[in-house]
């Protein structure tokens, strides 16, 4: 019986190191996090567009500067449209391809929607650009 007694004492006192370390692992998190508060605060350089699509944003925008009118997103849109299009012609059975095409399609509508309810000689005009038929 005097086993058991110890062997329990024994057990208890690796329950309360244990313990001990919990409040560690919480220091430990306060330093994760204040770390990425400070990381946050840095300002990272904007990526510059690639050549295609700076020449798309350069033909399209509205004033200089301008990459987020409808008319620049309608036509990079139209662009990665027309690139997953042919890359669809010769791998017919990727449906992921498929379907993201089918979300960049539907999102390009929705803006051509938008310039045609805000402002019809706007969208004729990139509708006309672009080949574009409703």
């Amino acid at each position: 019986m005097a086993k058991t007694v110890k062997k329990s004492v024994k057990s208890i006192k690796s329950i309360k190191s244990v313990k001990s370390v919990k409040p560690v692992k919480k220091t430990e998190k306060k330093i994760v996090k204040k770390t990425v508060k400070i990381s946050k605060k840095v300002e990272v350089p904007v990526p510059v567009p690639g050549v295609e699509k700076a020449q798309i944003i350069s033909e399209y925008q509205v004033k200089p500067g301008d990459t987020g009118s409808p008319e620049v997103q309608i036509a990079l849109l139209t662009s990665r449209i027309e690139k997953l299009v042919l890359h669809l012609k010769s791998n017919p059975s990727d449906n992921h391809s498929r379907r993201g095409l089918l979300g960049i399609i539907s999102k390009r509508r929705r803006l051509l929607n938008y310039l045609e309810n805000k402002e019809k000689p706007r969208y004729k005009e990139i509708a006309k650009k672009l080949g574009l038929t409703k």
